[in-house]
């Protein structure tokens, strides 16, 4: 499927509030709402939406810990790095992880409880002995910009 200047827009307007309704939505892509069902339906089918989901204010329901860990595996083969993803992907707490180039392999992003729960996570992890050379963790202490969107109609303009 070929996106065009509309595809591209309905899927950056969704991505700010899928919970707009169709008619709302072709107003602002200006199409009549048919047509713009339809392409949110084909969107669907096609798989460039995989879902929709509630943002939820995590700090009203207690306080977290948010840590970035840059992780150094020892080896670099392929049954290295199957190890470690087989281990950290069972991580509840993991949010994200990323492979990475320059000093390190891993950037993870975990939340946890608070710094005794990162510590256990972290060392249950190296005594798995799933690779681990080394890991260096930054603790976020604020984030003054959190984007739940991407700008798609920057990024990919057909």
């Amino acid at each position: 499927m070929k996106l065009d200047r509309i595809d591209v827009k309905i899927l950056h307007v969704l991505q700010q509030n899928g919970r707009m309704t169709n008619v709302e939505l072709s107003e602002v892509v200006n199409l009549s709402p048919s047509p713009c069902l339809m392409r949110v339906k084909k969107l669907q089918s096609e798989g460039y939406i995989e879902g929709y989901s509630a943002q939820i204010n995590v700090a009203k329901l207690g306080q977290t810990l948010t840590v970035f860990t840059e992780v150094t595996l020892k080896n670099h083969r392929q049954t290295d790095f199957a190890r470690f993803l087989a281990a950290v992907e069972k991580i509840d707490q993991l949010i994200e992880c990323h492979v990475v180039s320059g000093g390190y392999d891993y950037l993870l992003k975990l939340v946890t409880t608070g710094i005794g729960e990162y510590q256990e996570i972290m060392e249950r992890l190296v005594e798995l002995d799933v690779g681990i050379d080394k890991y260096f963790s930054f603790v976020v202490l604020k984030s003054p910009i959190v984007k739940g969107h991407l700008p798609l109609t920057n990024l990919f303009r057909p």
